[in-house]
């Protein structure tokens, strides 16, 4: 990009460019030359409106962490329709098939970035930290409409949907699970 061309929504032009090299090409390339390169503008773009490159990877992640908070109040005032059991495969899917599964592996393999975030996320990592909370929100307004068993223990119900998610998910080069699978597992986590 030429220089002294206004860049518009810099920020988010910087962070999906990001998300595309993560999804591409994993954790291990996400560079600041690669965002930028990735974004078709300049290096000194990036370093002009962070203050390094770690504190870029922290803004991202909190960005995406603030979606999720979005998508959380959605998934709530979806309580009562649908099934539970398909409104939280769903949701898995829809989590785990975007770039969540690509900034867990980014948070957990950058001991600066982890932390930089330990100051807004102290316990946990981001992303499935806040994803477990929106699980155990939805299915405690389930379970207080009488779709769930009212003893169901939604602080233990809700980190074993995300964990299991997270495993079903990993392996990111490889087939995603089918929904059907998916299904399967979170009715297995919920019947108990």
């Amino acid at each position: 990009m030429p220089t002294g061309v206004a860049i518009r929504d810099v920020r988010e032009q910087l962070f999906d460019a990001a998300e595309r090299v993560l999804l591409r090409d994993g954790p291990n390339a996400l560079t600041s030359r690669a965002v930028t390169t990735e974004a078709g503008c300049a290096k000194g773009v990036l370093h002009r409106h962070f203050e390094d490159f770690d504190a870029f990877l922290a803004d991202l992640v909190l960005d995406r962490v603030r979606r999720l908070e979005a998508r959380s109040e959605a998934l709530c005032a979806a309580a009562g329709t649908g099934t539970v059991v398909d409104n939280v495969a769903e949701e898995l899917a829809e989590l785990f098939g975007s770039v969540a599964v690509a900034m867990v592996g980014l948070v957990t393999s950058r001991d600066a970035l982890r932390a930089r975030l330990r100051r807004t996320t102290p316990t946990g990592v981001p992303l499935l930290t806040e994803a477990t909370t929106m699980f155990a929100a939805y299915l405690a307004a389930e379970r207080d409409l009488g779709r769930l068993t009212a003893g169901a223990d939604v602080r233990m119900l809700a980190p074993a949907v995300v964990g299991t998610g997270h495993l079903l998910f990993a392996d990111r080069t490889g087939a995603r699970p089918q929904p059907g699978a998916v299904r399967e597992v979170v009715a297995g986590i919920l019947a108990g």
